[in-house]
């Protein structure tokens, strides 16, 4: 449980739980240790949005699994549940739904992680959880049940997140596609006097681009 003692916020550790899933009994975060994972909940099994969900998660799995980070999946449904479903998907539309799906079967991971709205029954809301190699909450969304999510987007943050941390810069809206940085990412922006020289001394030596001192860019460096 959190320090304010509610849902878990940015920066917070993952909460540690033993979750029974399809694949097995897991340990969170530990059994992930040193690798990202997104956890997602969805409202239930054998529903329309869900299913698009499952099978463009699955799709994308390569995508994450290049970046280091794990899907994991989660609904309040029994494991039997999940087990048929992920059967019917790979049956009927050919998807074989190869990651962990969470069987939250009392609801104490969604109440925990506030995935259950009340207003919506003991269905889970849609969720995504983004943690990265030491267990610390990166990024919370929440959607409701009748949005489906966009994968690429939580594929996208994932990409953004590693970036920030192993180039130590910032990434700009819509990245790597921003309209008018393109693929370039943000410079952290000076904190003292000596470091807003510097950064437009490296302007001027052409290592950055800047609008002005507080708001430079550049190429990233692979």
């Amino acid at each position: 449980m959190p320090e304010n003692g509610g849902i878990p916020l940015l920066g917070d550790k993952f909460p540690a739980m033993e979750v029974k899933t399809t694949q097995g009994m897991i340990s969170l975060p530990d059994d992930y240790k040193g690798k990202w994972f997104v956890l997602f909940s969805h409202p239930g099994d054998f529903t329309p949005v869900c299913t698009t969900e499952f099978i463009a998660f699955q799709r994308r799995s390569e995508d994450f699994a290049a970046l280091d980070a794990e899907l994991i999946g989660l609904s309040v449904d029994q494991v039997f549940s999940h087990l048929k479903w992920i059967e019917w998907i790979k049956e009927e539309r050919g998807v074989e739904i190869k990651f962990p799906v969470i069987a939250d079967e009392m609801g104490e991971v969604s109440k925990q992680l506030g995935m259950i709205h009340p207003g919506k029954g003991t269905n889970t809301v849609r969720s995504v959880f983004i943690v990265d190699g030491s267990g610390n909450i990166r990024l919370i969304l929440y959607y409701p049940q009748e949005i489906g999510r966009s994968m690429d987007e939580v594929l996208r943050a994932v990409r953004a997140l590693r970036t920030s941390d192993d180039h130590g810069v910032a990434t700009p809206a819509n990245w790597p596609e921003n309209e008018d940085l393109g693929s370039n990412v943000i410079v952290p922006p000076a904190g003292t006097e000596e470091q807003m020289k510097e950064r437009l001394r490296d302007a001027e030596a052409g290592k950055i681009e800047c609008f002005d001192w507080w708001l430079c860019h550049r190429p990233l460096d692979e």
